[in-house]
C-alpha cells in the first residue's frame, strides 16, 4: 500500500475544464470516496489517477514518485471500473488470471495469487463456472478478484455497484468495507450515492463542477459542512433551506428572524455576518422537532405523507422555503395531507449560510464530529 497526492491537478479537454485546481493527499491504507453529482469530474479525475486520461497540468504522486508520465501498467494501481468486464467464454479462474497470463507470470505463483483472491472473496466453489452462471453480485466479486489478483499498491473502483439492485448494493458495500481493511490497502472509491460514501469511507471528497468542495470524515460533513452545496449533497434526505433575516450578530451567535416573525439565536460565528442580511437557515429533517419541544415553530400545510412503519416523513408547504420542508419523525404520525401542521427548530442543530453559499462556522458540539477550524 502507499500514498497518493495530486498537487494542483486540472484536467481539460480543449477548452472544457473537468478536473480544476485539485489539491488533495490519500494516506496510506487510507479508503477515500469521490463523491458529488453526475458530471462532477469524479470518474475523469480516478482515471487520471490511473494513467487512463493524462493530466493537463499540475502533478501526480504515488508514494514518493511522480506518475504523470508513467504508463498506467507500471504505476501499481488496479481498477475496477463500473462494467464487470468479464470474458464470457472463460471461467472464474482464467479470468482472474488473465492479467497474470498475459505478463507471463508464473504459473505456480498465479495459481496461489488467484486461490488466494478467491478464497478472499468467497469465490473458490465457483471457479470453474462461467461468468454466465453467477449472480450479479458474484460477477461484481469476480471484477475485484481480478483486480486483487495483481497485488496493486492501490485500488481504484469506479461506481463498481451502480449495476446491482438495491439490496445486493447494501450488501457488496459491506463486502468491500470489510475487503478493505482486512486487506490494509489504499483505496479510491467513485460514487454518486452519498449513502455508500457515508457508510463506507475514511475520507469523503465532495466535487462540485470539478472543483473539491470539501474534504473531510463523514461525521465532519454532515455536521459541520463549509458550503450550502456540501449541506445539501451529504444527508439523506436532503437537508432543509429557509429563508431569514440576520438581526444581531457576533462571533460566538447570530439572532435570525424567519417570515413569521419568530426570532431565535443559533451558535455560530457571526464575524462575517451583516445585520439585516438575508441568509438560508439549513436544518435537516431528522432534527426538526414537535412543535411542543421548541419555542421556535414554522407551520405549514401537509403535502405529503410517507408513514415507513419505522418513521414517518412530513412535508409542509411553506412559503419562507425553497422547497417543501421534511420533517423525519420516528414511529407513527396522525397527520394527513392537507391538515396544517407547526414543526419546531431546534437552534443548536441549525445551520446558517450567506447568498453566495459560504457557511457560518457551527460552534455546536456534536458527538462523534470535529468542529471545523475553517
Amino acid at each position: 500500500m502507499t500514498s497518493v497526492t495530486l498537487k494542483n491537478v486540472c484536467k481539460s479537454y480543449g477548452d472544457v475544464k473537468i478536473s480544476k485546481n485539485v489539491d488533495l493527499e490519500i494516506k496510506e491504507g487510507e479508503f477515500v470516496v469521490f463523491v458529488g453529482p453526475s458530471g462532477c469530474g469524479k470518474s475523469t479525475l480516478l482515471r487520471c489517477i490511473a494513467g487512463l486520461e493524462d493530466i493537463t497540468s499540475g502533478d501526480l504522486y504515488i508514494g514518493d514518485q511522480r506518475m504523470n508520465d508513467v504508463e498506467p501498467s507500471k504505476r501499481g494501481v488496479g481498477m475496477v471500473f463500473q462494467s464487470y468486464a468479464l470474458y464470457p467464454h472463460l471461467n472464474l479462474y482464467d479470468n482472474m488470471s488473465f492479467g497474470m497470463k498475459l505478463a507471463k507470470a508464473d504459473k505456480a505463483e498465479t495459481e496461489k495469487r488467484v486461490k488466494h483472491a478467491a478464497d478472499i472473496l468467497q469465490l473458490t466453489h465457483l471457479l470453474d463456472r462461467q461468468p454466465k452462471a453467477l449472480s450479479g453480485g458474484q460477477r461484481q466479486r469476480v471484477a475485484i478478484g481480478r483486480t486483487l489478483v495483481s497485488q496493486p499498491q492501490v485500488f481504484l473502483l469506479d461506481e463498481p455497484l451502480s449495476n446491482l439492485d438495491a439490496a445486493l448494493r447494501v450488501q457488496m458495500r459491506s463486502e468491500i468495507t470489510k475487503l478493505q481493511r482486512q486487506l490494509g490497502c489504499t483505496m479510491i472509491y467513485v460514487t454518486h450515492d452519498q449513502v455508500e460514501a457515508m457508510t463506507m469511507a475514511d475520507k469523503i471528497v465532495v466535487l462540485d463542477g470539478g472543483y473539491v468542495s470539501q474534504v473531510g470524515r463523514p461525521l465532519d460533513l454532515y455536521h459541520y459542512p463549509q458550503n450550502r452545496f456540501v449541506a445539501g449533497f451529504i444527508g439523506s434526505p436532503k437537508m432543509n433551506f429557509i429563508s431569514v433575516h440576520a438581526i444581531e450578530a457576533s462571533s460566538t451567535q447570530v439572532k435570525v428572524e424567519l417570515e413569521n416573525k419568530v426570532a431565535f439565536t443559533i451558535p455560530v460565528d457571526g464575524t462575517t455576518v451583516v445585520v439585516g442580511e438575508r441568509m438560508s437557515l439549513g436544518i435537516r429533517p431528522e432534527h426538526l422537532l414537535m412543535s411542543d419541544s421548541s419555542e421556535a415553530t414554522i407551520e405549514g400545510e401537509v403535502t405529503i405523507v410517507e408513514k415507513l412503519g419505522q418513521e414517518t416523513q412530513v412535508y409542509l408547504s411553506v412559503d419562507s422555503a425553497d422547497t417543501d420542508i421534511n420533517f423525519r419523525q420516528p414511529d407513527t404520525l396522525e397527520v394527513e395531507p392537507g391538515d396544517h401542521y407547526a414543526i419546531g427548530i431546534d437552534p443548536k442543530r441549525c445551520h446558517l449560510f450567506h447568498d453566495d453559499g459560504r457557511a457560518c462556522r457551527r460552534l455546536h458540539q456534536e458527538v462523534g464530529a470535529t468542529i471545523s477550524q475553517a
